[in-house]
């Protein structure tokens, strides 16, 4: 049954397979980036944050009117995109500025801006250490094409790119930094102070269990090796680890829903139905979805609230379910194997008691402790939840009272 219910609904499954955010990572803005690379021992441009005119106007006075402007916007491309702008004194940075603060730029609306001093630049690279997944390593990759993105480099100057794979089990060796920057053809002058960057790369790496860490262009200047550009991208499953870069981030492209998701840590993707979906796998999110489909109705959601989810789980469920205005009912899909229905049904209680949810909610609860859970919902919750015995039934009816509200 499972296998025909998957084939049915397409459209949920295009959109649900994107997005279950635990698999997704956290940008970090360039300067949020560049204060982590400064801390490490990698050396910056001088360099202060603007949110208007009149704090462009102070930072560029500050760091002598000569100064670079730069979008804070979570994609690449800023450069070619117009992110990237020079001025050569402070009325023409307030006038940029004032062109760049609120625009939109690759679908991203610009509300800060990051001013530097502009720097006398001889020789600029690209380097970074990044997650190869399909390896199972780190790459260490280093180009003398610096400041183009890497798949145009790659695409354009493949001759131009060094790579070194890390064996995570073992770390960076000394010889493999000798390996790139020789292979790089880089002056021996040089090779002491790019060391010391790839180590802190690869340090920060690991500190805070990055996917990504990049600087291109690194610049050669008459003060030394600069990092003029700065990415880091933070696995999201190691964020309970890293409060201090919980704290750092924006959540741009979500509405306040999926902000709620996010931060309570579901696995949740918002559509665009009125049949809110909880469920417990995500098999069985995605067979609850294709079942209200087959009923006819269409569901707002795909939320899996995981294997083991105990009561507090459920409840941050229905918390974003109810901000969810476009939800007239909740059909809850619980198969109680490591998930114990007893706990889900105390997460329903606690749910109805502190945020009081006004939509209807049909439960099929099936499995581990199965009649423990349908009492202690029969005892509390008498009248406001409905209980069913399949997952079809639920589905039907489901999508019968959605039809009614």
């Amino acid at each position: 049954m499972l296998c025909i219910y998957l084939s049915i609904s397409q459209n949920a499954k295009e959109k649900a397979l994107f997005l279950p955010r635990k698999f997704h990572d956290m940008k970090l803005y360039e300067y949020q980036a560049k204060q982590i690379f400064k801390e490490h021992g990698i050396k910056i441009p001088r360099g202060s944050l603007a949110e208007s005119l009149g704090e462009v106007r102070r930072v560029a006075e500050e760091l002598g009117g000569k100064v670079v402007l730069k979008a804070q916007v979570l994609v690449g491309g800023r450069g070619k995109a117009g992110g990237i702008k020079k001025a050569m004194n402070v009325d023409s940075a307030v006038e940029i500025a004032e062109k760049m603060l609120g625009s939109s730029l690759k679908g991203e609306i610009v509300r800060k801006i990051y001013l530097e001093e502009l720097l006398e630049i001889k020789e600029e690279w690209y380097l970074s250490i990044a997650l190869d997944r399909v390896e199972k390593c780190f790459s260490l990759i280093f180009s003398t094409a610096g400041g183009i993105d890497i798949e145009e480099i790659a695409q354009k100057f493949p001759e131009k790119i060094v790579k070194v794979k890390i064996n995570p089990r073992w770390g960076l060796w000394d010889y493999q930094i000798r390996d790139i920057l020789s292979g790089a053809k880089i002056r021996n002058d040089l090779w002491k102070e790019m060391a010391g960057i790839i180590r802190a790369l690869y340090e920060i790496m690991m500190k805070y269990e990055a996917e990504l860490v990049e600087i291109n262009p690194l610049v050669l200047t008459p003060k030394g090796l600069i990092a003029a550009d700065a990415k880091i991208s933070i696995d999201e499953n190691a964020l309970f680890r890293h409060r201090e870069l919980e704290d750092l981030r924006e959540y741009v492209g979500v509405d306040e829903v999926e902000k709620m998701a996010i931060k309570a840590g579901l696995n949740y993707v918002r559509l665009d139905g009125n049949v809110g979906v909880i469920a417990n796998g995500a098999g069985m999110a995605m067979a609850t979805m294709d079942l209200i489909y087959l009923e006819g109705g269409k569901p707002a959601n795909f939320l899996d609230i995981g294997g083991g989810a105990g009561a507090e789980i459920v409840k941050k469920a229905f918390e974003v379910l109810s901000a969810d205005k476009n939800v007239k009912v909740v059909f809850m899909n619980i198969f109680g194997g490591i998930t114990r229905c007893d706990e889900v049904a105390l997460g329903i209680v606690k749910a109805f008691r502190e945020i009081n949810p006004k939509i209807p909610v049909i439960l099929r609860l099936s499995g581990t402790n199965e009649e423990e859970g349908r009492k202690i919902i029969e005892e509390n919750l008498q009248g406001k939840v409905e209980i069913v015995k399949t997952m079809e039934e639920g589905a039907k009816r489901a999508v019968e009272v959605a039809k009614w509200q």
